[in-house]
């Protein structure tokens, strides 16, 4: 039986940012390690302006995207928009498909919990003024260029590499 428990700490304990489970039904096997920790549902998105530039909030010491987490009995896609306008002080202005679900993996109060993200495109009209969400501890909110990205591929989360990779904003990543 997998422990998702013991073997995030001793990921945590021996250093490493990645491990690797093999399986006959990856599908399966997700809903059995979510049914032994907290599972988190999150919503959030990939926005674009006019000018073809994305936004990146800046929390943690490392570049993000806008996401939260889903109230009850509240849509996805509605949470997805609610938390975007609330991390960056700014409209959506369409809502278009879903781009993927991420999970990934830390330690809150001292649980281990395993967090859902469902990642949606999205659009902003305006070249309005971010107001990055200071109570949440987002310290910037950027629009960049995809040819100027760099920043945010050196210091951001595997899972937000992912939504990036999917979206093709950058070239398959392989962690060593």
């Amino acid at each position: 039986m997998f422990d998702l428990k013991i073997i995030y700490t001793w990921v945590i304990a021996h250093h490493s940012k990645l491990f690797y489970v093999l399986c006959n039904d990856a599908k399966a096997f997700l809903k059995s390690v979510a049914k032994s920790v907290t599972l988190i549902e999150a919503a959030g998105g990939l926005v674009k302006n006019e000018n073809g530039e994305y936004l990146f909030i800046y929390r943690h010491d490392k570049w993000d995207l806008p996401k939260g987490k889903i109230e009850k009995e509240e849509r996805t896609k509605l949470a997805a928009v609610r938390e975007v306008e609330e991390e960056c002080g700014i409209k959506v202005s369409s809502l278009d498909e879903k781009i993927c679900k991420t999970y990934h993996v830390y330690i809150s109060r001292g649980e281990v919990v395993l967090k859902k993200t469902h990642w949606f495109k999205m659009r902003c009209k305006s070249q309005i003024k971010l107001k990055p969400q200071k109570e949440e501890g987002i310290t910037d909110a950027r629009w960049f260029n995809k040819k100027h990205i760099e920043p945010i591929i050196e210091n951001t989360f595997p899972s937000i590499m992912d939504v990036l990779v999917k979206e093709e904003l950058v070239g398959e990543v392989i962690s060593h």
